[in-house]
C-alpha cells in the first residue's frame, strides 16, 4: 500500500488495503485496469493463492504473466496468447521460406553473372600449358600431353 491509496485490488474489491496486502506491489492503484482484467479472467482469490504459493522473487514476472493472458484471453476468449503464439509460429514460417526464395533467386543472379566455374580452370589450365612446349623437346608430343591433360582435366 502506498501512502493511504488503496491497490487497484483493494479499490476494486472495496475492502481496506492493509500493508501486508499480497496484491499491492504488482496492482498500484494508478492502474486499475490490470487488476480488473486478471480478476475477470482468474478471480481475484485464485490470483491470491497463485501469489502466495510462490517465493517473492518470482511474483513479479508471474503476475506480468496473468496480465498478458488476461489480455489476450479478453481479445480472444478461445484461444488467449496461443492464438498469438501460433500466429506468430505462421508468421515465422513464412518468413523463412521468403528467406530461402531470397536466397535462391541471389544465387542464381550470381551464377548468372559470372562464367561458368569449369570454363575458367581451363582457360586457366591453357594458358599454364602455353610455356610448357618450350619445355619439352618434341612439339608433337607436347600437343599429344596438352590433350591427355585436358581430357583428364575435364573428367575430373
Amino acid at each position: 500500500m502506498e501512502g493511504n491509496s488503496p491497490c487497484a485490488s483493494c479499490k476494486l474489491l472495496r475492502r481496506r488495503c492493509t500493508k501486508d496486502c499480497i496484491f499491492a506491489p504488482y496492482f498500484p492503484s494508478d492502474d486499475p485496469h490490470k487488476f480488473s482484467t486478471v480478476h475477470k479472467i482468474f478471480g481475484a482469490s485464485n490470483v491470491s493463492k497463485m501469489l502466495q504459493e510462490l517465493p517473492f522473487h518470482q511474483r513479479a514476472d508471474a503476475v506480468s504473466s496473468l496480465v498478458y493472458e488476461a489480455t489476450a484471453r479478453t481479445k480472444d476468449p478461445v484461444y488467449g496468447c496461443v492464438g498469438a503464439i501460433s500466429y506468430l509460429q505462421n508468421q515465422v514460417s513464412q518468413l523463412q521460406m521468403q528467406l530461402a526464395v531470397a536466397q535462391t533467386e541471389i544465387l542464381c543472379a550470381q551464377m548468372q553473372q559470372e562464367p561458368p566455374m569449369a570454363e575458367q580452370q581451363i582457360e586457366a589450365y591453357d594458358n599454364n600449358l602455353t610455356g610448357m612446349p618450350q619445355l619439352m623437346n618434341n612439339a608433337s608430343s607436347s600437343n599429344l600431353a596438352q590433350d591427355r591433360l585436358k581430357r583428364e582435366f575435364l573428367w575430373t
